[in-house]
């Protein structure tokens, strides 16, 4: 797996370097970053998805603390359709995220919490933008370029299209809705959506499978589905 996990490049694009506050939709995020989690468990060959379920097909440590935890309730528990898988781990995925970058000095804990200690208040402004930056500019070169892109960046690019984070990309108006156009491209030259069959994508057929039937959860759940 990567220095840097999926989910924690998502939690980087949705946090403001400066204000440390997360932007767009909660419920978007936290189920792109669940959806993450098992992508990156798909990538290292840990999970499957077979018979309409995700299942563990290799419960050996990937070494990634919050993936491992994961790649463990998947081993134990029974067999879930992606988008319970979803759900069950999207509570509490964020604040763990967020204690895992604070611990590598990569953005600090900002404690605002109220003298009465009922409003609780954290912000987690960016300490090292060098990791943001690294996931910005391979973002940039995937939309902007010909190539199709790797398949880690081209999973990346199509959880941000499938939970609409084109705003944390910078862009508004027309500049979004392109992007979110090209989002969806990739996503479909990739195998993870439309009509190229994964036997023609670059793409492995094992991890574009779990990428699209977690994409269908994620725009079931938020009510944004591809006609």
């Amino acid at each position: 797996m990567g220095s840097v996990a999926l989910a924690e490049e998502l939690l980087l694009l949705a946090y403001d370097n400066e204000s440390g506050r997360a932007t767009g939709s909660t419920i978007g995020l936290d189920l792109g970053m669940a959806a993450a989690v098992l992508v990156d468990l798909a990538l290292a060959g840990r999970i499957a998805y077979v018979g309409g379920t995700l299942a563990a097909t290799n419960s050996t440590p990937t070494g990634e603390p919050i993936a491992d935890a994961v790649l463990a309730r998947l081993a134990a528990d029974s067999p879930h359709t992606p988008a319970s898988w979803l759900q069950r781990l999207r509570h509490g995925l964020r604040d763990r995220v967020l204690s895992d970058l604070c611990a590598r000095n990569i953005i600090c804990d900002v404690d605002e919490t109220m003298a009465d200690g009922f409003n609780h208040l954290h912000r987690y402004p960016t300490i090292d933008p060098s990791v943001e930056a690294d996931v910005r500019e391979r973002l940039s070169r995937a939309l902007i370029g010909d190539d199709q892109p790797d398949e880690r960046t081209a999973a990346l690019a199509t959880l941000i299209g499938a939970v609409r984070m084109e705003p944390t990309l910078g862009l508004s108006g027309p500049d979004a809705a392109a992007a979110h156009a090209q989002l969806e491209k990739i996503s479909d030259h990739a195998g993870f959506t439309g009509t190229v069959s994964m036997e023609e994508s670059s793409i492995r057929p094992s991890v574009a499978l779990v990428v699209a039937v977690l994409v269908k959860a994620i725009q079931t759940a938020l009510g944004t589905a591809r006609a």
